[in-house]
């Protein structure tokens, strides 16, 4: 950057510049000693921050199967670094974005890319088991800062520029040819300004460069190739373009780019009413993950045709629809039932019970302080403890027994012909082998864990109308086994 460029940025009081909610925010951030009552009461102080903050948890990238209706319940479920990194987002956002919408198109164009931007960067970063995905995601929304500043201190000469500027390379020429930098340099030495943490500044220096470090940068990098696509109009040119840069710098391949986008077409209308900006869905993308689905249904017809004919032909398609209609049934971690299988077999255990009179009992079951072993460990051990213990749960069940991982880290044993005492002796007995079991072994350290679990019958005691009810009776008997403090097992009102 030319000294005389940056001078003027040092001396220019117009300048985009963080609330001071933000400011606080940052500062509780660099505080290893703060905690979640503080940040809870300074993020409470702002009632749309507050909702933000409501919203966000309760949206796809944070799914909960219960709503989270205050900002106590939110910060619990999202955590103290993701909440102050989110709310440092939101805050930045509300403070910097322009006011007058559809005011100013340039400035509206630059935020929408951002939301863009934000969202594919954590994406990324989640196919890559990237653990800073809330970092990824401010680092992906601030990237391009600079081009905000650029309108502010150069309004009309950068309006033409981006008008007219035919590509990011282009664009970046005509930057540095103007004003002796670019955007991403500009946007840099803001981030330093502000004094936001290193790891930003790093990404959104880098996030023009056709070389990145670290993962992290390549994410948010990559990211701005992605969010073309919901600019040009040229979508096969600007597919290959982010498809290559996302396999050269990540390794991604074509199956996992065209996995992430369609992740994005769901999630991105609830992203960016967050940030109260409306971001339209091109048909052409819809066409692109179409014609995606299509060759890659065709390239796994052209691979069963070549694999044999005639006969050997039509027994090897057979297998296959056998195969991916287990696999629709499957969770893909762990290999028990999912959870819309779980609910097929459980209505119809339910009415057979109910229409013979038999007793049956299920267990919900959660894996007690597991977000710590995701914190302290990372998430692929975190992957390793949950395929360990859906299997040692059903080595320990009968064969007539059915498992099914619910969500996240909470499972169910469904025990049919099952009366309630005899359901609890056996899933204490499961408990108290687990306990004993290393799930995984990390160096010299063996990774034990307990779970909760909350037994309801039907048949015994109570009689349910439905299976949902006794699925619900089940959940509360799981939380009255939380409050009593974990590691146990309550059944109605029996505890251990």
């Amino acid at each position: 950057m030319r000294a005389e460029f940056e001078a003027r940025l040092s001396c220019c009081r117009d300048l985009p510049s963080p609330p001071g909610i933000a400011m606080q925010i940052l500062a509780m951030a660099q505080d290893p000693d703060v905690v979640m009552s503080t940040a809870a009461d300074t993020i409470g102080l702002d009632v749309a921050l507050t909702a933000r903050m409501l919203r966000i948890a309760n949206s796809p990238l944070y799914a909960s199967r219960r709503r989270v209706d205050n900002l106590s319940q939110a910060l619990t479920l999202l955590g103290l670094n993701a909440t102050l990194t989110l709310a440092l987002g939101f805050s930045l956002t509300s403070g910097l974005r322009p006011s007058g919408h559809g005011e100013a198109p340039c400035e509206e164009k630059v935020w929408r890319r951002s939301v863009i931007s934000a969202l594919a960067s954590r994406l990324l970063g989640q196919r890559l088991g990237l653990h800073k995905l809330e970092e990824l995601m401010l680092a992906g929304l601030l990237q391009d800062i600079g081009a905000l500043v650029l309108l502010q201190l150069e309004p009309d000469a950068y309006r033409r520029i981006l008008d007219d500027a035919p590509g990011a390379e282009e664009l970046l020429m005509r930057e540095r040819d103007s004003f002796g930098c670019d955007h991403a340099e500009i946007g840099q030495w803001m981030a330093r300004n502000w004094n936001l943490p290193v790891l930003l500044q790093n990404a959104i220096g880098a996030s023009e460069s056709p070389v990145s470090e670290t993962p992290f940068d390549a994410c948010v990098a990559v990211s701005g190739y992605i969010a073309e696509l919901w600019f040009n109009e040229d979508t096969g040119t600007v597919r290959d373009l982010a498809m290559a840069q996302a396999h050269t710098r990540l390794g991604v391949d074509r199956e996992s780019f065209d996995g992430v986008i369609e992740q994005m077409t769901m999630v991105l209308p609830d992203i960016a009413a967050m940030f109260d900006i409306r971001i339209s869905q091109p048909e052409r993308i819809s066409a692109m993950l179409e014609q995606a689905r299509e060759l890659l249904v065709l390239r796994n017809l052209r691979e069963i045709q070549d694999a044999s004919r005639a006969r050997k032909d039509a027994d090897e398609s057979a297998s296959r629809v056998r195969q991916l209609a287990e696999e629709v049934r499957r969770d893909p971690l762990t290999g028990v039932y999912n959870r819309a299988q779980l609910e097929q077999v459980l209505k119809k255990e339910f009415e057979a019970a109910t229409r013979h009179g038999w007793p049956l009992s299920i267990a919900f079951i959660d894996l007690d302080d597991f977000k710590q072993i995701n914190d302290r460990w990372g998430h692929q051990v975190g992957d390793q403890v949950l395929r360990k213990f859906a299997q040692t749960l059903q080595q320990r069940l009968r064969g007539s027994d059915i498992v099914a991982r619910y969500g996240g880290e909470e499972f169910l044993a469904v025990l049919p012909g099952t009366g309630e005492r005899a359901a609890l002796a056996v899933i204490q007995r499961i408990l108290s082998e687990v306990s004993a079991i290393a799930m995984v072994q990390l160096e010299d350290v063996a990774l034990h864990i307990t779970f909760s679990a909350g037994l309801a019958t039907q048949g015994s005691v109570e009689r349910f109308a439905s299976a949902e009810q006794l699925l619900k009776a089940a959940d509360e008997a799981l939380y009255g086994a939380k409050r009593e403090g974990r590691n146990r097992v309550a059944a109605g009102n029996i505890r251990s």
